[in-house]
């Protein structure tokens, strides 16, 4: 069986690409003394423009030969554009320090315009990311946990950085990290007696220096020396005129008894792990606990409601003429624009699918952040197959409602919110390509999920709206009266924005502190692996969610207000409301946005992600309330 399931693994390795897709503890590369390690280069990125930039967009030195890496779809999307570098790295090979390009014996000479190029990325703070046998480079922080200073050699600690620092700002002058001093470390792999042994390279860190092109000293072999940490100046970049300068780096390798398959736990312990297990636990008890007080209210209220409802008097219960039994005949009567309705629901169970599947996969492992782009691509295509999902729920939906024109339906399904996403996409990606950025989404490749929105995602749409259309409609316990009766005047409490204020808090409160940690990694390119939290907060989501939504159309309906089938969406989806205004906060507060196009990229991502929680949450609440009022209203008995 496990023989099995490992060829599948592999089967499905090579549908996304040989060098495209990577899970760990499948293919480890073992190499021999002396074996060529090739280091790679990724992107360049900014917290502050949120514009990826290809490599060789800046003048560093390239080799013969410029090599793109075949990438899948989430790679693209995250603007990746994996390429090779000069570097020439052996393993355990040490090197105390070379000249980059291909003359050595001569400076680089960057222009005017390459110069000002180079101070602006230095002055956006852009990092560069690299990858030596797919582990990312990281650049070692260290900090003392105690400031008294006899214990700070006792209590030193270490954090890492994902990439590092093209260079940085002193003053007015910009300065170049023009030295890169490479520490790799190597797990020695147990091998029988007169074998050569083998290598697994574990941790991949980088030490950026600025030296000067004068304190280098290099030679006509392509030698240079490290002038000491003292006498050295920095390489100091003038926007203003041309620069003369060397790209130089070392080796150095040291052992390691981190083993392979535990390689990336360096990388995914650079924020604090321990603030975020308290938080996690903190909140899933406070939700849990909520949500059992709800439940326990709503219940005992619906036991005393239903028992008084059917009592067999001679004399006719006052009860009866009040309350959410008195609205009956009316119920179940059809909103105003099913069609609208229903196809948002579709997209909304179509989101769902999606991400219960995601989480779930990549809390078993298999969408690790060693998977380059594997989570964007997944989600890519299983939104595009859950399609039948959503048709099929949204034919069902829309036939209950008296809706005739399936088609017409199927299509609104089918292209409605997709249709809204890949808007604000094309238009943000304009501004993208305006600013030559590795982060615009090539034309092929938006060929290319055009053609998998209408020839995947539309033709399964439409199969499952037709088969939900034909099915039998939900089942309602009481018949619709002809006529609608008049709802009474209501009270301030029951106006729908209030409703939607209320009804946010306790579903936001269930995953906020999640919801940094994700804005953390989409916006600050930190990685995110604590998956398994992640299903859990999910789970409380979808439950908070649920009960939230019964007790605002409980309420609704004791109001006698029956037109709950719009509302119930709307106010369930009131969480998205709370996660903008945490967007807002977020922007202001963390992040050092201020040039027009990133702070438009920011908002306009946000807008979809808002979006689509709002349909997500609205999804949940709305079948929920569904259910619940099916089943109160088959519990009492109509005359």
């Amino acid at each position: 069986m496990w023989e099995r399931l490992r060829y599948l693994l592999l089967l499905l390795l090579w549908l996304h690409g040989t060098d495209s897709f990577y899970v760990p503890g499948v293919a480890p590369i073992n190499f021999h003394w002396n074996d060529p390690v090739e280091i790679k280069a990724v992107k360049l990125t900014s917290s502050r423009t949120q514009l990826p930039y290809e490599y060789y967009s800046l003048p560093f030195c390239q080799p013969s030969e410029i090599t793109y890496k075949a990438e899948n779809l989430g790679e693209v999307l995250r603007g990746d554009r994996i390429v090779n570098t000069p570097f020439q790295v052996f393993m355990n090979v040490e090197k105390k320090c070379e000249v980059l390009c291909n003359f050595p014996n001569k400076p680089v000479t960057l222009t005017v315009d390459q110069s000002k190029l180079m101070a602006e990325r230095i002055r956006e703070d852009y990092y560069v990311h690299l990858i030596a046998d797919n582990l990312p480079v990281a650049t070692r922080l260290e900090f003392y946990s105690n400031r008294e200073e006899e214990d700070k050699k006792k209590e030193k600690d270490v954090q890492f950085e994902h990439g590092y620092r093209l260079g940085f700002l002193d003053g007015n002058k910009f300065y170049l990290h023009n030295h890169l001093s490479f520490i790799l470390y190597y797990h020695r792999e147990d091998v029988e007696e007169n074998q050569e042994p083998t290598y697994r390279v574990v941790r991949f860190e980088v030490i950026p220096q600025s030296i000067k092109l004068e304190d280098l000293k290099a030679d006509d072999k392509g030698m240079c020396t490290l002038p000491e940490a003292t006498g050295s100046a920095p390489q100091e970049i003038d926007p203003t005129k041309e620069n003369q300068l060397l790209f130089t780096y070392s080796v150095h390798w040291e052992e390691s008894d981190i083993k392979w398959a535990s390689r990336w736990d360096t990388y995914l312990t650079m924020s604090d792990v321990q603030i975020h297990w308290f938080s996690i636990i903190n909140s899933v008890v406070v939700v849990f606990f909520l949500s059992g007080i709800l439940s326990m209210i709503i219940i005992r209220t619906l036991r005393k409601d239903i028992a008084n409802y059917n009592k067999e008097d001679d004399i006719e219960d006052t009860m009866e003429e009040s309350g959410w039994k008195l609205v009956h005949g009316d119920v179940f009567r059809p909103p105003q624009y099913p069609m609208i309705l229903s196809s948002l629901l579709g997209s909304g169970i179509q989101l769902f699918c999606m991400i219960l599947i995601v989480i779930f996969v990549a809390m078993l492992g298999m969408l690790s952040p060693s998977s380059r782009g594997a989570l964007m691509t997944t989600a890519c295509f299983l939104f595009m197959f859950m399609g039948v999902f959503g048709g099929f729920f949204a034919g069902r939906l829309y036939r209950t409602l008296k809706g005739h024109r399936w088609k017409k339906g199927a299509f609104c399904t089918a292209t409605l919110y997709p249709g809204v996403v890949f808007g604000i996409c094309f238009v943000l990606n304009c501004f993208i390509w305006g600013k030559h950025s590795s982060g615009a989404v090539p034309f092929p490749t938006m060929v290319a999920l055009l053609c998998m929105w209408f020839g995947i995602s539309l033709p399964l749409v439409y199969l499952g709206y037709y088969f939900g259309f034909r099915k039998q409609p939900y089942d309602n316990p009481v018949r619709t009266n002809q006529i609608p009766r008049q709802i009474p005047e209501q009270r301030w409490y029951m106006n729908k924005f209030v409703g939607i204020l209320m009804a946010g808090i306790l579903p936001f409160g269930a995953m906020f502190i999640e919801l940094f940690f994700i804005f953390s990694a989409i916006w600050e390119n930190q990685f995110y692996y604590l998956f398994g939290f992640l299903f859990l907060v999910f789970i409380i989501l979808v439950v908070s969610c649920s009960q939230i939504s019964i007790v605002m159309v409980y309420f609704q309906l004791c109001a006698e207000d029956y037109r709950w089938w719009w509302r119930t969406f709307l106010v369930s989806g009131g969480s998205a409301f709370y996660v903008l205004i945490y967007a807002v906060f977020y922007f202001v507060n963390k992040l050092d946005i201020v040039e027009f196009i990133p702070s438009l990229l920011y908002f306009g991502y946000t807008a979809l992600m808002v979006l689509s929680f709002w349909l997500l949450t609205g999804t949940i609440g709305f079948y929920a309330a569904y259910m619940f009022v099916r089943k109160i209203y088959a519990a009492v008995k109509i005359d």
